[in-house]
């Protein structure tokens, strides 16, 4: 279905309470399907193209269509190059934008796309303009990128940030980082503090490559496919020696989605990372440190684990919450990090909200089979604080 100028501009107006109350309206007797429209922009300046997820709802003898998200597709002309970027609706305010970056092997849209369809995240992107970064030719479809070019070291990747924040007018971020991704932003909230509010950072490692590891990532390139060469990256070697059927679809979706080429300079980058210069607050003579509120989030038995520990060494434990959790209960930890900065305000508390409230220090974990102790520290008594320990199971 393609669509007019016009059809885009009247389906922003709908919000998720529309689509919800026309959703229950035909639960009973209608199907209800996902379809995209696709419009190119050739006269709206660094607009590509704008996607409209709708939610066609059949029925007898009628069919309606609800616009569930409006998505702009963005060419951004940086210092250190292009960047792909997508923009989710519209500016809420002096709100702060969610800013997204990827992990290595992945895009927005491989990185993102569950995470941001899931039915609760709705509750929160209503409040939000969502703004996705696609690392430089990571994106899907793109272009190979020419022989000889110089990719972006992550210092620099972290430089783009400020242009596309300058160019859609945001006020600050929120940013929300895995992997490759995460060090990015947390390199961009050092030099750029200004323009950052918080973090959320999944699967971080704080440390550069030592030569050993260098060698060692140069040997498996050279005997394995690239694919299989970034997976352990993503995945814990139990995982990897069961192959499960999630290693297999993102072997895939490596393999098919992302430019081979462009992926492997994304890859010999990161992997040419230094150390994230910053320390905790008195460990060392002028120590730097991340200023905003940081969530780090770590999954069980995940090959970055011991690097988000180390992180959270480095980080002010008075602003600073590190998770244990599994992809269920992400949506909800966000949304209590978006509360514990003012925002939402009026979004509804579960046990998880009323667990972690009982104590201004407390370590919890968010896990829907078991309880782990982990780190949750909002102390306001300074750095030297000991934090207790508290078991939440949810």
């Amino acid at each position: 279905m393609w669509v007019t100028k016009r059809d885009v501009a009247l389906w922003k107006c709908f919000r998720a309470r529309h689509v919800k109350s026309a959703i229950d309206r035909v639960t009973k007797n209608k199907q209800t399907v996902n379809r995209w429209c696709c419009m190119d922009y050739d006269d709206c300046g660094s607009v590509l193209c704008v996607q409209v997820q709708c939610l066609l709802l059949v029925g007898a003898g009628e069919t309606e269509y609800v616009c569930l998200c409006v998505l702009q597709e963005h060419d951004v002309e940086t210092p250190y190059g292009m960047l792909h970027v997508i923009i989710r609706g519209a500016p809420k305010g002096n709100k702060p934008a969610i800013l997204t970056y990827h992990d290595v092997g992945l895009n927005h849209k491989l990185c993102f796309n569950t995470f941001f369809s899931n039915e609760d995240m709705q509750e929160i992107t209503k409040h939000f303009v969502v703004c996705h970064i696609d690392a430089p030719g990571q994106q899907t479809g793109a272009a190979q990128l020419p022989q000889g070019y110089q990719y972006p070291t992550m210092d620099q990747l972290a430089g783009m940030l400020p242009t596309v924040v300058q160019h859609f007018g945001f006020k600050s971020i929120i940013g929300i980082g895995v992997g490759a991704g995460a060090y990015i932003l947390a390199k961009f909230a050092l030099i750029f503090p200004d323009l950052v509010e918080g973090l959320v950072l999944l699967n971080i490692d704080p440390n550069g490559k030592g030569w050993i590891d260098w060698a060692a990532t140069k040997l498996s390139g050279l005997t394995s496919t690239l694919p299989d060469t970034v997976l352990p990256h993503l995945f814990s070697q139990e995982e990897l020696m069961n192959n499960t059927e999630l290693v297999q679809s993102y072997r895939q979706q490596i393999n098919n989605t992302v430019n081979q080429f462009n992926l492997q300079l994304f890859w010999n980058m990161y992997n040419s990372r230094r150390d994230l210069e910053m320390n905790r607050s008195g460990t060392v003579l002028n120590a730097k440190t991340l200023k905003c509120p940081v969530m780090l989030v770590v999954g069980d038995n995940a090959p970055a684990e011991e690097g988000v520990v180390e992180c959270n060494s480095k980080l002010d434990p008075t602003n600073t919450t590190f998770l244990k959790v599994t992809p269920g209960k992400l949506t909800e930890a966000f949304k209590y990090f978006l509360q514990g900065m003012g925002y939402m305000p009026s979004a509804s508390m579960t046990r998880l909200a009323r667990s972690r409230t009982a104590s201004l220090t407390s370590a919890g974990s968010v896990d829907g089979n078991r309880s782990r102790a982990c780190t949750h520290s909002d102390s306001t008594e300074g750095v030297g604080t000991v934090t207790q320990t508290m078991e939440v199971s949810c």
